[in-house]
């Protein structure tokens, strides 16, 4: 009978894996979802991706600590709102705790009934596919139901500072 053999011990910190993922750029999201007492729950991420155009279905992970990671694993839908290059304060303002993101956000609502955030480049709404704990993380994946394109460019995120993009 084969043993596999333990693990090796991780050769490098954690500081040292967030600067190799911080070459990797990002694009820019606020994920948002109505509450059960019909609040609104945002939060800024650049983990969001594709995962598959049949059936169109994305993926943007939470972190297990996050004081939004209740309402998000109740939402039965929600919407992605890809910031433009213009909204760097947004993405701050969706990263900080303890405050009502939305004040002063214009925004409408659309058949998730999730915030659309106003002058984003892009909007996807979608319905709850699945969700899975991955680490210190919860991955959800969403059927998308619809989806917008705005104009301009979208924000980056690259060297843990936002950016904008030029075409080469």
């Amino acid at each position: 009978m084969n043993r596999a053999s333990p693990a090796p011990a991780r050769a490098f910190s954690e500081h040292q894996f967030r600067d190799a993922l911080a070459q990797f750029a990002t694009g820019v999201t606020v994920i948002a979802a109505r509450r059960e007492d019909g609040r609104f729950v945002g939060f800024t991420a650049n983990s969001f991706q594709s995962v598959s155009l049949d059936p169109p279905l994305v993926l943007w992970s939470l972190s297990r600590r996050s004081l939004s990671l209740p309402a998000f694993e109740a939402a039965e839908r929600y919407s992605v709102n890809v910031l433009a290059s213009t909204q760097s304060d947004l993405a701050r303002r969706f990263s900080r705790p303890h405050i009502d993101r939305f004040e002063g956000v214009g925004y409408r609502l659309g058949w998730s009934q999730a915030p659309l955030i106003e002058d984003c480049v892009a909007w996807i709404e979608c319905s709850r596919h699945a969700r899975h704990r991955a680490g210190d993380h919860v991955v959800f994946i969403g059927n998308v139901e619809t989806c917008a394109r705005g104009a301009g460019q979208g924000l980056v995120f690259h060297e843990h500072r936002y950016a904008t993009t030029r075409p080469l």
